[in-house]
């Protein structure tokens, strides 16, 4: 048995996935802490784990982002909202974080392996407190896509596909340089937060975020990522993890026609948190796709979803509306899914071997659509307010032919060629062992 303190920054899509990976380290016999926000003691329970709250300093409840940061609604989904959240949403807790890690380590539970999500600095502060061997071993979870710079592709923030030709690499080098400029201030404030807690950022922080656990553990295949000569040796694809499970849910009355339909499925969604505002992306899909010969199905990821988009007009007669709808069940049968592109999300659908179209802004979204795109396994709207003619216009172009389907099966194959969870139990397992003392200081 291995002791292992699991970190996970207080967001829904930081914390499901260390869930997961916790849950099934438990299933083969390890010992676990979670160490996140107090909001999901319950979650981490139900993952046969302990639950060990972020301190005040460190905690804060990811649906009310405006409550805790005022000035962040003041910047734009981009660059400059990346910039801000670097610098206040996740640079501000590291010394936090990182005191609370030594703290349980020293205290109360000995682990030989910290697990945790890239963006819980504390554990990267962990990575660089000491050499390996004076401290416990540090697995990164690439729960979206990797930060490190790279002269093979863009910087992320640019939603761009790499160059090609003569001069690519050039090219990365200058949009690397540039952004490394664009986030000095941020680099300058990430350093102090790391020399609070008497560490020191050795380079880049985007870079750090990647370079400086011991072991990298990017949860996707290569077919889904852009190519990079230079990754280091650290750093592993293992492939997406499987899909959380969950309680089960009755079946929407109309569910039959769901399973014996002869005409094409689309399934729209905005995911199981952002979905505050169904008008960006579910109500648009609906409305644009009325006089097509396809059944669309709606899972609006909350209870009053159907009543919102009924409220907000007429519902067409080939659109069904549902809250909670199990989308293992759901996505066997779609022919394409309309989504606004969280990491997790994409990949669930692509498991299923289901073509994607992509229209969302802010956080990785972006990111996401256009690997999307670059991969052939879909279509980028590039907006998180498309129209219903550009939602309709991508969603009849996935349909019309099979490139865009047989692109999804072949991510499909690749996965199935990985297994992300034995992946994180070979570390762990080749990691058992005391914490070592100098680190109980």
């Amino acid at each position: 048995m291995t002791l292992i303190v699991a970190a996970a920054s207080p967001f829904h899509g930081h914390v499901q996935p260390v869930l997961t990976v916790a849950s099934d380290l438990v299933r083969r016999g390890h010992e676990v802490v979670v160490l996140t926000g107090s909001r999901f003691a319950e979650d981490v329970r139900a993952a046969g784990a302990l639950h060990v709250s972020l301190p005040p300093a460190a905690d804060f409840d990811d649906r009310q982002l405006d409550l805790y940061f005022p000035d962040r609604a003041a910047f734009p989904p981009g660059p400059a909202q990346l910039e801000y959240d670097l610098k206040h949403v996740f640079g501000d807790p590291t010394a936090a974080q990182y005191r609370a890690l030594r703290t349980l380590l020293a205290r109360r539970f000995p682990a030989s392996v910290v697990i945790s999500d890239p963006l819980f600095l504390g554990a990267t502060a962990l990575s660089l407190s000491a050499p390996p061997g004076r401290r416990p071993v540090t697995i990164g979870l690439g729960i979206t896509m990797p930060t490190l710079l790279s002269e093979d592709a863009p910087p992320i923030g640019l939603a761009m596909p790499p160059l090609v030709g003569e001069g690519a690499k050039k090219r990365h080098r200058a949009m690397n340089d540039e952004v490394r400029e664009v986030f000095s201030g941020a680099q300058r404030h990430i350093e102090e937060n790391f020399g609070e807690s008497g560490t020191e950022l050795p380079g880049f922080v985007l870079d750090c975020l990647v370079t400086a656990p011991d072991h990298y553990l990017q949860l996707t295949v290569p077919e889904f990522e852009y190519p990079r000569g230079d990754l280091p040796a650290s750093f592993r694809f293992v492939g997406p993890l499987p899909a959380v499970p969950r309680p089960p849910r009755p079946l929407p009355d109309w569910w039959a026609e769901v399973e014996h339909t002869e005409r094409p499925v689309v399934v729209v969604t905005q995911g199981s948190f952002d979905n505050r505002d169904l008008g960006r992306l579910v109500r648009p899909a609906v409305d644009a796709l009325a006089d097509e010969d396809v059944l669309v199905v709606a899972a609006t990821g909350r209870p009053d979803g159907p009543a919102v988009i009924e409220a907000a007009g007429a519902v067409p007669a080939n659109a069904r509306i549902g809250g909670y709808v199990p989308f293992d069940a759901l996505l066997p049968h779609a022919s394409v899914l309309v989504t606004n592109g969280g990491y997790g999300g994409v990949h669930e659908a692509l498991r299923h071997g289901v073509p994607l179209v992509v229209g969302g802004d802010g956080e990785d979204k972006p990111e996401v659509a256009a690997r999307v795109r670059w991969s052939g396994a879909g279509v980028d709207l590039r907006t998180g307010d498309p129209s219903p003619a550009e939602v309709r216009d991508a969603v009849l172009a996935v349909l019309a032919g099979p490139g865009y389907r047989e692109r999804a099966q072949a991510l499909r194959a690749a996965f199935e060629r990985h297994d992300a969870l034995e992946a994180v139990a070979e570390v762990v397992e080749a990691a058992s062992g005391p914490l070592p003392t100098a680190t109980a200081s």
